[in-house]
Formats: C-alpha cells, structure tokens, sequence
C-alpha cells in the first residue's frame, strides 16, 4: 500500500467502491462520472467555497421544482445536455423526423382532441392551420399514430404558467392520425418567448451574459405501433433566435413556413377565417 495520498488515488479509491455493483450499465455510468467529476475538480482547481455554492444552487434548483414545472429538466436544456443526449441517441436515423429536446412544459396531459379541433382555447393570436401526414421511412401512412401536440399561446407562456389566465390544456392536444395517417388542427401562430428566468436557471443565464429567448415554435411527440416514436418541434422559419436558441434546439430540417393562405375554400374546409396562416410537416418515423 502507497504510503503517499493523491486525488488520482482517491478518485480510483471511488471507482474501486462501486466495483460490486450489480447492474453493469450502472457500474459504468458512476464510474464514468467519478473520474470525469474528479478531473473536473482537479483540472479547475476547485475552491471549497465553490463547491459549496454550486451544492447550494443544485439544491436551490430542486426547490424551485414543481408539479408544473421542472427546473432540473430547463438546467440541463440550457447547458446544452438535453440536446446531446438527444443528438447521441438519434444517430442512424438517416431519413426519419429529427428529433430535439422534450422541453420543461411537457408536465400535465394533453386532452384527447378531434382531428380539425382548435386548441388555442383563449384566442387572440393569428389563426393558423398545422397539417401533415404520420408516415414510415420506406413512405408508408401510418394510421392510428397518437400525435401529441402542445405550444406556448401567441404571448409566449404555457397554460401551467398563467392557470389565472389560460384554461387547462390550452395550447395542447392529443390527435389520433386517420385511416392515410394524416393530422390536422387549428391554432395560433406561436411567437418567440424567454424560458423562465425567476429561478437559479435564470440566474446562470445572468451570470453568463446569455439571452433567455426560443424561437417560435410547436412541439409533437409521435407514437406509432412498430415504430420508434419522435420527440420534435416544428419552427416558425423567420423567428428571432432561430441562431441562438437558449436551449440550442434547431435544426435546419425542422425549420417550417408558416404560408400565409388566402383560400376562402380552404378556409371553410379547416373552418377558420380568411386568409390564415398554414404550415405542413410530415412526421416520418423509423421501424423499432
């Protein structure tokens, strides 16, 4: 046995005390973060005081957690984590819908709606129609995919953050694709908002000079039998921030008109005023 102590020796002391640990992939994991976290800590020359404040922020972040919001989930958006993960697990996709982060709002269900329903329950917006088609990778509809839908209102604020002003489950839906795996519904034309910033997220935001702003957008999660479903937006081409969203979510592929359509037919068929705004994307899922 050594006779001298070093960090090197105590992070392999760390690892060495999981080593019968059951499950492997966990094994792995805390391994993996031991010496990573270690070398972190030796590579910064990390003060006790500034351990101690970051322990406090990371307390403070789970306080600020609620039923209806996540503080932990908006940490790891702004810190670019949500989006590797995301990015790590989608490689050899080629071909299907790219997927981006889940978002902190993603916290109550949306309400079962009719295809064609309106879900911006408050009004106020720009009436706008959202339609597409639930396909496979090879070009196959796929009938029955469960479309699950929710957008902040033309203010920039979800439904869990204003419950004096918006109904429940405002801004959100969940459709079921037809018989050719097509979907549609009516809403407002969503616009750019600041992700909360009365918190610790905020804060570092602060601290690092950085804006709080997303571009508009609507997000879908699609779930169809045999397939792997895909968590993504839909962006407003023409946002501000589309190249500096605060969660480093675009991507170029899910960048869509939102055309405005003078149609007075068309109109009548969605059964929202002339002329509105349309955006069309296909949901394109890989087999499982």
């Amino acid at each position: 046995m050594t006779t001298e102590f070093t960090s090197h020796h105590l992070t392999e002391a760390v690892v060495d005390s999981i080593e019968a640990t059951a499950d492997p992939r966990l094994r792995e994991l805390l391994a993996a973060l031991t010496r990573h976290l270690h070398a972190f800590a030796r590579e910064s020359r990390l003060t006790q005081q500034e351990w101690e404040r970051a322990i406090g922020f990371l307390t403070a972040t789970g306080q600020t957690c609620t039923d209806t919001r996540q503080e932990f989930v908006l940490l790891s958006d702004v810190l670019g984590v949500s989006m590797l993960v995301e990015t790590i697990n989608s490689d050899g996709r080629a071909g299907a819908t790219e997927s981006t982060v889940l978002g902190p709002f993603h916290m109550t269900e949306s309400p079962v709606r009719e295809l064609g329903a309106n879900i911006d329950l408050v009004g106020g917006g720009e009436p706008c129609v959202v339609s597409g088609r639930v396909l496979s990778r090879n070009g196959t509809p796929l009938p029955g995919t469960v479309v699950d839908v929710w957008q902040a209102n033309d203010q920039g604020f979800y439904d869990v953050q204003q419950p004096e002003v918006q109904p429940p489950g405002n801004g959100r839906g969940l459709f079921t694709a037809d018989a050719e795996g097509r979907f549609w519904f009516r809403t407002c034309v969503p616009s750019p908002y600041p992700i909360p910033t009365d918190g610790p997220v905020g804060d570092l935001l602060r601290a690092t000079a950085r804006h709080p702003y997303r571009p508009a957008h609507i997000h879908f999660i699609a779930s169809a039998v045999g397939h792997t479903p895909v968590t993504t937006h839909i962006f407003v081409a023409g946002s501000d921030h589309l190249d500096s969203d605060a969660v480093f979510a675009v991507k170029p592929s899910l960048v869509q008109d939102f055309t405005t359509t003078d149609d007075p037919s068309l109109a009548r068929e969605f059964g929202i005023p002339n002329p509105f705004r349309h955006a069309r994307f296909d949901l394109v899922l890989n087999p499982a």
